[in-house]
């Protein structure tokens, strides 16, 4: 009896889509669960070098929790390109302004750095609000925390 191991096609893995609510859950704990899900570690036929991951959709992205002090006390740094262009924020800040880039980042520091971490990148889907277009999709709650 000769044992293999099996590895996933591209065109193989059936993707599936997860919506998350990210109301009071810690940002970091969020972005560990969904980085797991869009690399596809979940899954037993993971495959390093294939995207075996699937979607996810996080509502809620404005009420996100930031434990301790990390709201005034931690910055995003920005530049512009162009001298003296260093623009500073708060996470309080970002938080209010635009809050999907605050998980959009943290998720992707914690993917691969190159072309299939990119790829999966694609497939999270952030909205500030409650509502977001992907009903058709029929996706799954998924628990996180």
């Amino acid at each position: 009896m000769r044992r293999q191991t099996t590895f996933a096609k591209a065109g193989e893995v059936e993707k599936k889509w997860h919506v998350v609510d990210a109301t009071d859950v810690p940002l970091g704990r969020l972005a560990s669960d969904i980085a797991v899900v869009l690399m596809g570690k979940h899954r037993p036929e993971y495959t390093p070098h294939v995207d075996t991951g699937d979607f996810v959709i996080v509502t809620n992205a404005s009420k996100v929790a930031l434990t301790g002090r990390k709201a005034e006390q931690r910055l995003k740094m920005h530049y512009t390109g162009y001298p003296g262009g260093l623009k500073v924020r708060t996470f309080g800040e970002v938080r209010e302004k635009h809050p999907e880039r605050l998980i959009e980042d943290a998720v992707r520091r914690m993917l691969p750095k190159n072309r299939l971490g990119r790829v999966m990148l694609k497939k999270l889907k952030v909205y500030a609000g409650e509502d977001h277009p992907h009903q058709a999709q029929q996706p799954t709650p998924m628990q996180v925390g």
